[in-house]
Formats: C-alpha cells, structure tokens, sequence
C-alpha cells in the first residue's frame, strides 16, 4: 500500500444533479465515474470512462512477477489492483483485491476498495456486504462510509439510508475531505428532497 494514495472517484446523479461524491480509498488519481443516465442508477458495468487511466502493461507484467515469486506478500497484490481500478478494468482489480485480502484480510483500505469495485460493477448488495466488512475492521472508516452512502443513495435508491450514513461522517469529521463531500451530499439532497432524513408523523 502507498502511503496517502488515496483515490476520488466521482459518480454524478441526475436527481436534482447531485454530484461530487468521493470513493475509493487507495488510487492516487482522481477518476471521474460516468454519470448515470437516469436517477439513482449505478454506472454501466465495465464502461471505461474517457479519464480512465491507461494501463501500464510494463508495471503490470512486473508486478505479476513479483507477485508469483513472492505469494505472501500483498503489496504486488494491491499494486496490480489500484492499477487495474485507475483502468477501470474493475474486474481485473476485483480478482487482485481479493488476493491482497486473502494476505491481509484486516486491511481496511483494500476491503473498502474491493467493495467500490463491486459497486462499479453493478453488485450493490455485494458492496454493502464488503463495505459492511470494512467497518467491522474500523467501524469509524469515513471514507467506508462515505461509500456506503453512494451505494445506497445510487445502488440501492435508499436515500434515508444514504442521509443517516452521510450524517456519520460529518459527525466524525467536519473538516475532513469526506465530511466535507459529505456535508456537502446531504445540503444537495435536501435541497432536491426535502423531506429526505425528516422525521415521519408520528414518529
């Protein structure tokens, strides 16, 4: 793992164009999703978008020999991943995240990313179900649960679930990226959804 390489994936939504949301947590570029065409749909899985980074086949083939040589060792493991992620080539990043993790199954940032991956790829049950994992790691991970916010918010239409998520991470850091992506999340929603994260009648 670099030390701060940290990615921000966009993903845009067209429900009063909500956009700007951080995601992921180990590339170092950052990446622009494509917007989805209809509200709070996933990005088309496997669509590359025009700033997708191009793959650097000589860094890979090294790696891959790294990695062969060396099968205890997730650092190759996670290189290759972020490579293939910064491609959007998430399948490819899906199957060398999962290496990493069978090495260092407790590294937050890598289950985090596996779970963007997943989201990438339209297998938002399959995020929340990695994210969730992440947070039994680090239960106070803001950018995991920045990224629980999106899948819910755009995987899984759950904008109440989104805007309770969201509120956890301005709780937890005002001032950070996140917070701030988050604070920033939750103004637009309401904005466009007022009643969104209101308490009900009677409740």
């Amino acid at each position: 793992m670099k030390s701060e390489s940290i990615a921000y994936g966009i993903a845009g939504v067209a429900f009063g164009l909500i956009a700007g949301w951080i995601i992921g947590t180990q590339q170092a570029a950052p990446r622009v999703a494509p917007a989805p065409a209809q509200a709070a749909a996933a990005p088309a899985p496997n669509a590359p978008s025009e700033r997708a980074a191009i793959l650097d086949e000589t860094r890979v083939k090294a790696l891959k020999s790294v990695a062969e040589q060396q099968p205890s060792n997730a650092q190759p493991r996670a290189e290759l991943a972020n490579l293939y992620f910064d491609a959007e080539r998430y399948d490819d990043a899906i199957a060398w995240y999962q290496a990493a993790l069978k090495i260092t199954p407790d590294d937050v940032n890598l289950s985090t990313d596996l779970g963007v991956c997943y989201y990438y790829t339209n297998q938002a049950d399959k995020a929340l179900l990695q994210l969730s994992h992440s947070l039994s790691i680090d239960p106070k991970h803001t950018k995991t649960l920045l990224n629980i916010g999106i899948v819910k918010a755009f995987g899984k239409q759950d904008l109440e679930g989104a805007t309770k998520v969201w509120q956890q991470v301005v709780d937890l850091g005002p001032d950070t990226p996140e917070g701030q992506a988050a604070k920033r999340a939750l103004d637009t929603l309401k904005s466009a959804h007022p009643g969104t994260g209101a308490p009900k009648p009677g409740g």
